[in-house]
C-alpha cells in the first residue's frame, strides 16, 4: 500500500523551512501532498495560485510531491486523497503544544490518520511565514528564506 503523507498549511509563504520538511518527509513517504488550506474569512499575503506555482517551481518537477488547494477539515481532506499520514515540522515547545492539540483533534475526527512530527534543520529554526511575509512588506530581501524568487 502507497504511503502518502498530507503536509497542510497555508504558506503563505511557502518557505525553506516548508520545503526542508517536504524533502525529508519524501524520505519516508511514497508521496507528499503539499495541501493549501483555503479559509475565506483569512486574507493572504500572497495569492493562493501564486504560491502553488512558487511551491511548484521550488519542487523542479520532483514527480513524488503534488500541491492542491483545499478547504474544510484537514483529517477530512487527508481521507478523501487517501494521505494516512499528516506531516508536521516543530520549530520548538511552543510548535508541539500547537500541533499536538491540532493532531489530537484530527486523530478524532478520522481514527486511522497518524501524524508524524519532523524537527525543524537547525539552521532553518527561525524562519516563519510571519517574519517573511513582514519582512518583505517593508522592503527586505527575503530570498535567504525562501527556495524560490519573488
Amino acid at each position: 500500500m502507497k504511503k502518502i503523507a498530507l503536509f497542510p498549511g497555508s504558506f503563505d509563504p511557502y518557505t525553506s523551512g516548508h520545503h526542508d520538511i517536504v524533502m525529508r518527509a519524501l524520505d519516508i513517504f511514497d508521496e507528499v501532498v503539499v495541501g493549501i488550506g483555503s479559509n475565506s474569512n483569512k486574507s493572504r499575503y500572497f495569492t493562493i495560485e501564486v504560491m502553488t506555482a512558487k511551491i511548484l517551481e521550488s519542487l523542479k518537477g520532483e514527480k513524488r510531491v503534488r500541491v492542491e488547494v483545499y478547504a474544510g477539515l484537514t483529517a477530512t481532506f487527508a481521507q478523501q486523497i487517501g494521505a494516512r499520514y499528516i506531516v508536521r515540522g516543530l520549530r520548538n515547545t511552543t510548535d508541539f503544544e500547537y500541533e499536538n492539540t491540532i493532531a489530537q483533534a484530527n486523530k478524532h475526527v478520522w481514527s486511522e490518520l497518524e501524524t508524524v512530527f519532523l524537527i525543524t534543520s537547525p539552521n532553518l529554526a527561525f524562519i516563519s511565514s510571519t517574519i517573511v511575509r513582514d519582512l518583505h512588506k517593508y522592503g527586505t530581501d527575503v530570498s535567504n528564506f525562501l527556495p524560490y524568487s519573488i
